[in-house]
């Protein structure tokens, strides 16, 4: 069975845009997996302790993961793209690339290892802009409203900037 899931992607360090780049040539390659939309690239303030901005985006595939396999299809990406996970890294910190699972379908999970829709959706500018390109009307499984209507009462004032299509 084939599945509809929207990933966020981030970068902040290095270069962020190589490093997205990277990242979607290796969902790509994924078994089973294509991508179907890319947002454009945007460049977004920096959270928490995190001292580069970010460029992040987001991506529709379809894929023939369930959830759990198809994270952890995305964290060794991760890992195999330089990413190191300890108890100690800081919820905002610095990371060469970062995939968010952020809708599955319509599907509701909440397991210790993972939460779909993405639990900030609805908090984060740089995931909602990139997101309500891609699919404004989409409704979020949860709160019963749109992407549009989220960004629309949105109270996250981080600045988010679309990237020229060559910057860096």
């Amino acid at each position: 069975m084939v599945h509809r899931v929207h990933i966020g992607i981030g970068s902040n360090l290095g270069n962020r845009r190589a490093h997205y780049q990277k990242a979607l040539e290796l969902i790509a390659a994924l078994p089973k997996t294509r991508i179907i939309k890319r947002s454009s690239l945007y460049e977004s303030e920096p959270h928490g302790d995190a001292k580069n901005w970010y460029v992040n985006g987001v991506i529709e595939i379809e894929t023939e993961f369930l959830p759990d396999k198809l994270l952890q299809r995305l964290q060794a990406i991760e890992q195999a793209m330089g990413r190191k996970k300890t108890p100690q890294t800081k919820k905002w910190a610095s990371r060469k690339i970062d995939l968010d699972i952020l809708l599955f379908e319509n599907q509701t999970l909440d397991t210790r290892t993972l939460k779909i829709p993405h639990p900030e959706i609805q908090h984060r500018r740089f995931v909602l802009v990139p997101l309500s390109e891609l699919a404004p009307h989409l409704t979020h499984p949860r709160l019963g409203v749109t992407i549009v209507e989220l960004l629309a009462h949105l109270k996250d004032n981080k600045r988010v900037m679309l990237l020229p299509p060559h910057a860096e």
